[in-house]
């Protein structure tokens, strides 16, 4: 008699669903990582600063903070399949004009248009892919999946970057970012295939009647969640202090070290193979030391890294090879943590407001992005790259420390408290019991 094999350990691939979406998916990433290195080499071909590389940052998380207001009330409801392909169409055609226009005469002022139109319809795209994982797979292989998406996904951008530093060298970066319009066009193509299933009846209360009250149903289920609280709260500051860290990458490499488009490009590619290795460990990492443990190690790690380019830079004894190391490390770190918090999301939400509170998430967290992209490169055009990295590094790991004293450093934070009164949703609203004492 065959042994049974628990939910957890079966062979996701076996699913046709979550096969074609992560296919799909994978492809449109590893086209994504074209105009990832594409446009800022487009921006500072054009200009040459850094500071005007900041500010298309800023102005494109800016776009996203916004779209992600309304992003989570449009993923619950409507159809999200639907909502995905759309997605995908209007990225392909927005991304399809850069290489049109530049055709006839290259025309810089085409990106601070395209990018933040570009990075709005990502948000929702991205709060309708993390509201589609849990209707695709059962919750005991979320986090399993999640660490098949990241994989597949670094597996794309290590080979992403690399074309696209060299098709950048060879025709320039327009033609890169025509790349990534093709593959948004493949990606809605596929996602016809994809069927996604909904959760049995919905939670009493879940779903709010349509009106401006609505928008604030995410934000009041993190705040009466005391560890998606803590969460949002820290990776606000995190963000903020790394938000433009890519540009500073570009910007060491080509600037202070008088690399090529092309070692960018392999630079960024074996950086992406650190989040190869975090999604390879992270569920058994996960099982083994817990949530916390995860979580704050792989953050302190990734702070560590960013201080080391910043030693690195200001004793002058970096090279492109550290870079590359380095941006590894701090990128294992960021992949690592950002798959447990995703899945202990999934996990804790019930269905009908996870777009909701995914929208509200990322909306409150990502919202100083912007300011701190512009700091950050401000700041390395004044003093440089070694310093700023430096106390990026420092002040990140101050923050990561902050984590060991709130419910963060739980080993099982998405099981019901150990007093056994777990909150309850009524009115749209999670209330919570308190024992009187």
């Amino acid at each position: 008699m065959s042994a049974v094999v628990p939910e957890r350990d079966r062979p996701l691939w076996h699913d046709r669903n979550f096969t074609i979406f992560w296919l799909v998916q994978t492809l449109s990433v590893g086209g994504h990582s074209f105009s990832f290195v594409a446009i800022p080499l487009l921006v500072l071909d054009a200009t040459g600063s850094v500071t005007r590389m900041g500010l298309l940052t800023g102005m494109a998380g800016a776009a996203s903070i916004v779209a992600g207001i309304g992003a989570g009330v449009l993923v619950d409801r409507v159809d999200r399949r639907t909502l995905l392909i759309w997605c995908d169409a209007v990225r392909a055609l927005l991304y399809a004009l850069i290489p049109l226009v530049w055709v006839f005469s290259p025309q810089p002022w085409l990106l601070y248009a395209v990018m933040p139109l570009g990075s709005a319809v990502a948000m929702v795209f991205q709060v309708g892919y993390v509201s589609a994982v849990p209707s695709l797979v059962p919750p005991a292989r979320i986090t399993r999946a999640n660490g098949r998406l990241f994989a597949s996904y670094a597996a794309a951008g290590v080979v992403g970057p690399m074309l696209a530093g060299g098709l950048s060298a060879l025709l320039g970066p327009t033609a890169a970012i025509g790349v990534n319009a093709a593959t948004f066009a493949v990606s809605a193509l596929g996602l016809c295939l994809v069927r996604l299933h909904r959760a049995g009846n919905d939670p009493v209360g879940v779903r709010s009647r349509p009106g401006p009250d609505e928008l604030l149903v995410g934000a009041r289920f993190l705040r009466r969640q005391p560890v998606l609280r803590a969460l949002t709260g820290r990776l606000a500051l995190l963000t903020f202090l790394t938000f433009g860290l890519t540009d500073l990458y570009i910007y060491h490499l080509k600037h202070d070290l008088g690399r090529s488009d092309r070692t960018v490009g392999y630079v960024l590619a074996t950086a992406a193979l650190g989040t190869i290795a975090a999604a390879l460990l992270v569920a058994p990492a996960r099982r083994r030391l817990g949530f916390g443990v995860c979580w704050i190690g792989s953050y302190a790690l990734a702070a560590l890294g960013v201080a080391g380019l910043g030693v690195a830079a200001l004793g002058r004894s970096g090279d492109a090879r550290t870079v590359a190391v380095l941006v590894s490390v701090v990128v294992f770190g960021t992949s690592v943590a950002g798959i447990c918090s995703l899945s202990l999301r999934q996990e804790v939400t019930p269905d009908p407001l996870l777009g909701r509170v995914t929208s509200a998430f990322w909306t409150i967290h990502t919202a100083p992005g912007p300011i701190g992209a512009a700091l950050l490169t401000t700041a390395t055009a004044r003093w440089g790259t070694a310093w700023v990295l430096l106390v990026t590094g420092g002040a990140c790991l101050a923050v990561v420390a902050s984590a060991l004293r709130t419910p963060i450093r739980r080993a099982h934070p998405e099981r019901p408290p150990a007093d056994g009164l777990p909150g309850r949703l009524v009115g749209g609203r999670v209330r919570q019991r308190v024992r009187l004492r």
